[in-house]
């Protein structure tokens, strides 16, 4: 405290000034605060947008995004999209759904990109020859090698689903798991082929590929999302590049295998009620092995569920995640018992795959779990 004694008539008057208290003893350098937090505010943003990369592989290179933390303890999620779409606008609603995040925060993401499908990605010189879809399949080890991965789960979609499942089919030692949505598996038979011929000449690309998107009654009603995809792939910068990976598509061949020699690690199978691939899935799904397989039919779910009902499938995936032993129950969210219908298959912590099954659903309770020789078909 300053303080002054004055006297003045006999009289003393002590006036006090105000303390001064200094508090800070180490004062901040100059712009110290604020470069933090804009070193925070960076490390957000490239937690969201991701670290892109192009990848050099055998056949050619691939532009990949990768998210979260480079750890190789668990496997990398493995994403592979449609044709039409990239990897932002096939997964992006599904992994920044927030119930989602329980499983994000503990695994990498691997988003991959088809040869020239990426965002801003040039147009190829007319007579590019455009990889088939198993060479596409071939440059997926390049990806893990570069990352360091020995494992992944592998999550696809349409085109990104056969691909993921001949990788799954060509690799089995490095898939722990697959989550196949709108698969495929068939070649394109000689009705087929003459159907697209016609499509081709009656339709355009842009109307050919949404009816590869959608079902037919998104397209009739002509929903919000079917716009925007159709204003997105007409105005598309590589839109001739959409159609050599459409083209690639179409001529696929059969993956072969059956009930003894199909996918040695568990799989989950998805497609959306009236989806264009519905009949497709369910003839995958007679194929697999019921033990280690789980089949969704998913309803008011469309032909792309992972945008239309994320939350659905984001539950769904949880119990896959969980049965695989990466999840611990303490950790799952509650059901929601008016409207989800959840299914997990039941693993050791080591890998190990078990051949029983169990079936969590709501307060319909009383129902058994299906016997191990028959595949689980859930509609939620």
């Amino acid at each position: 405290m300053i303080g002054r004694n004055r006297e003045e008539g006999g009289n003393t008057m002590t006036t006090e000034m105000q303390e001064i208290a200094i508090t800070e003893d180490k004062p901040l350098l100059t712009g110290q605060a604020d470069t933090t937090k804009d070193a925070e505010l960076a490390a957000r943003i490239l937690l969201d947008q991701g670290q892109e990369h192009s990848v050099e592989t055998p056949h050619g290179v691939l532009h990949v995004t990768l998210h979260g933390t480079r750890t190789t303890r668990r496997p990398a999620i493995l994403t592979f999209h449609d044709v039409g779409l990239d990897s932002k606008s096939c997964f992006s609603p599904l992994f920044k759904f927030e119930e989602m995040q329980e499983i994000v925060k503990n695994f990498t993401l691997i988003h991959i990109d088809a040869p020239g499908q990426e965002e801003g990605a040039a147009a190829y010189p007319a007579g590019y020859q455009y990889p088939s879809m198993e060479t596409i399949s071939e440059m997926i080890p390049a990806v893990l090698q570069f990352f360091n991965f020995r494992t992944v789960i592998g999550v696809g979609v349409g085109a990104g689903a056969y691909i993921l499942a001949r990788f799954a089919l060509t690799n089995p030692d490095a898939v722990e798991g697959l989550v196949l949505i709108n698969i495929d598996t068939n070649a394109r038979g000689w009705i087929d082929w003459a159907a697209q011929k016609l499509s081709s000449v009656t339709s355009s690309l842009t109307e050919q590929i949404l009816c590869h998107l959608f079902s037919q009654e998104e397209l009739s009603s002509s929903t919000d999302l079917v716009q925007s995809y159709r204003e997105r792939i007409s105005k598309a910068p590589n839109l001739s590049n959409m159609e050599l990976l459409w083209k690639s598509y179409n001529s696929r061949r059969d993956l072969i295998f059956d009930r003894n020699s199909a996918f040695k690690c568990p799989v989950m199978l998805v497609v959306g009620d009236h989806a264009p691939y519905e009949d497709a899935a369910v003839e995958c799904n007679s194929k697999m092995d019921p033990t280690t397989t789980s089949f969704l039919k998913m309803a008011d779910a469309g032909g792309l569920p992972q945008l239309t009902q994320p939350a659905k499938l984001t539950e769904a995936f949880k119990y896959f995640i969980q049965g695989m032993g990466y999840m611990a129950s303490s950790c799952m969210t509650r059901l929601s018992r008016s409207r989800t219908t959840s299914l997990s298959s039941s693993y050791s912590m080591d890998g190990s795959r078990s051949r029983s099954r169990t079936l969590s659903q709501g307060s319909q309770g009383g129902q058994m779990p299906p016997s191990p020789s028959q595949t689980m078909e859930v509609s939620c």
